[in-house]
């Protein structure tokens, strides 16, 4: 199993299920069993689905200074993160509300407190970085150090671009030069995907990329192999809830690639972790476990 440096946000999630997208005005609605809060975050979910499926992770992130650190680790999940390297001292956590509905829009409201002004002490992230396998950042402004760290160290570096906007790009540019793998969602994406693709491959010769299509799929490109492909979901649960299947995703991708390095193999793993994720309330909950996983792509394509 392999060894990952984990380095992103944090933040408490509140999950509303709505009747419909837009939301129509009414001065109170009740539902049973449709608000779900805990605690969320690109970086944190990823983390947690790699120590899921086996893999030793070091979880660096920052919260609010009064945050109760016991949220990271609910009492009734049978992984634990550890909570050393996630640094109290930012005023207030970053939190997050989600609105979703059955044809499986949503609607996001995110505030990320003062994360943009905080920094994350560097100090003890060399001797960490040099014996891991992997570095996985969030495109986050206190993630920028890390990947000057990777670079000192010899690590391959995956970016998580939660939300891309060609006009902002610029802003990514040292994630982009950097990553070995990247992950993008096609939610905000204006442009052709396929050329999408190959405007990243061609400018900043990413090996593998990762374009999230929702309900669609993915688009997966690797140059080693000189694949540029596109696969379907697969379904192995009803849908309850897609927050955060591309964070299951892209971890579990990650998991098998630096396990086979066979990019084929990893996403097929991948799309079938995520697919049960959907099946799940939370950004947390809802893993496979690797024997399922083994299960589940014997079924459908035929590997062992």
């Amino acid at each position: 199993m392999g060894k990952f440096l984990v380095a992103g946000v944090t933040q408490i999630e509140t999950i509303v299920r709505v009747e419909k997208i837009p939301v129509s005005f009414a001065p109170m609605t009740s539902a049973i069993d449709s608000i779900y809060t805990a605690m969320g975050g690109d970086a944190y979910n990823e983390s947690l689905a790699l120590e899921w499926l086996g893999d030793e992770v070091v979880f660096m992130s920052i919260v609010g200074r009064n945050q109760d650190l016991e949220m990271i680790n609910p009492p009734d999940r049978r992984i634990t993160l550890s909570t050393e390297y996630i640094i109290p001292q930012m005023n207030d956590t970053p939190t997050e509300v989600v609105l979703y509905d059955k044809e499986r829009r949503q609607q996001i409201f995110e505030d990320i407190k003062d994360l943009r002004e905080n920094t994350y002490d560097m100090s003890m992230v060399p001797p960490i970085a040099e014996s891991c396998d992997m570095i996985v950042l969030a495109n986050a402004n206190f993630c920028r150090p890390f990947v000057k760290v990777a670079k000192e160290h010899n690590k391959p570096v995956a970016v998580n671009i939660r939300y891309y906007e060609r006009e902002k790009e610029k802003y990514n540019a040292d994630f982009l030069e950097s990553a070995k793998v990247l992950y993008f969602s096609d939610d905000t994406l204006t442009e052709d995907p396929y050329d999408f693709i190959d405007r990243m491959a061609n400018t900043y010769g990413t090996e593998i990329i990762i374009l999230g299509q929702g309900s669609e799929g993915l688009m997966l490109y690797d140059k080693v192999q000189n694949l540029r492909i596109h696969y379907n979901t697969v379904k192995t649960n009803e849908v309850v809830n897609t927050i955060g299947a591309g964070n299951a995703l892209f971890a579990c991708f990650l998991h098998y690639y630096m396990e086979t390095g066979d990019s084929v193999n990893a996403i097929k793993n991948a799309l079938l972790f995520a697919s049960y994720k959907i099946g799940y309330m939370g950004t947390s909950n809802g893993f496979m476990t690797p024997d399922q996983l083994a299960q589940w792509r014997n079924l459908i394509w035929g590997i062992k």
